[in-house]
């Protein structure tokens, strides 16, 4: 038994990938896709999650901002780099594309019939594309309509949503403890 207090590692303990060898490594077969997200903050955000989790690519769609921008960069801390990003207009057709490459489209909102996290079982062996929607109308209804599974974070306090980027790092981590590594 180590009885030794834990120590906080330097920064060339943590065996971090460099950008290049990011781009080269095997990604988990899932997607992000953010949908008119107007705060630029949340989208640099969801580029280091991203990173963290190491999506396939992330979808900018809509009004969501791109890089170049000072406010994602700041957030983003260099995932813009190491992370493939795609913006369309047009996320009915990009999620209409998305199924045709075989991915199973889940929206994550509150709807009515929607999957509670928990009760969540994302297939291993299948691709995912996770739809986040704007702040306040959140996902489109036709994005949920088309949807193959509509996933909803359980929630216990006063506030009926949370922030997209908190949101977006809950669904990675969720998605890869139950098909990856739990």
């Amino acid at each position: 038994m180590n009885n030794a207090p834990p120590r906080k590692l330097a920064m060339e303990q943590l065996n971090r990938l460099s950008v290049d060898e990011f781009k080269a490594a095997e990604k988990f077969p899932y997607c992000l896709i953010l949908d008119d997200i107007r705060s630029l903050n949340n989208v640099g955000s969801v580029f280091r999650t991203a990173d963290a989790f190491r999506a396939e690519r992330l979808y900018l769609a809509g009004i969501t901002g791109t890089p170049p921008h000072r406010d994602i960069t700041k957030t983003a801390i260099g995932a813009t780099e190491s992370v493939d990003w795609t913006h369309t207009p047009d996320i009915d057709a990009l999620v209409a594309q998305l199924q045709a490459d075989g991915y199973t489209i889940v929206a994550i909102e509150q709807a009515e019939n929607s999957t509670l996290l928990t009760n969540f079982r994302p297939d291993p062996n299948k691709r995912y594309a996770f739809v986040f929607g704007n702040e306040v109308t959140g996902v489109r209804d036709s994005v949920v309509q088309r949807a193959d599974e509509v996933v909803e974070v359980p929630q216990f306090g006063t506030k009926h949503s949370l922030n997209i980027a908190v949101t977006a790092g809950i669904i990675c981590w969720d998605y890869l403890q139950k098909t990856r590594i739990g």
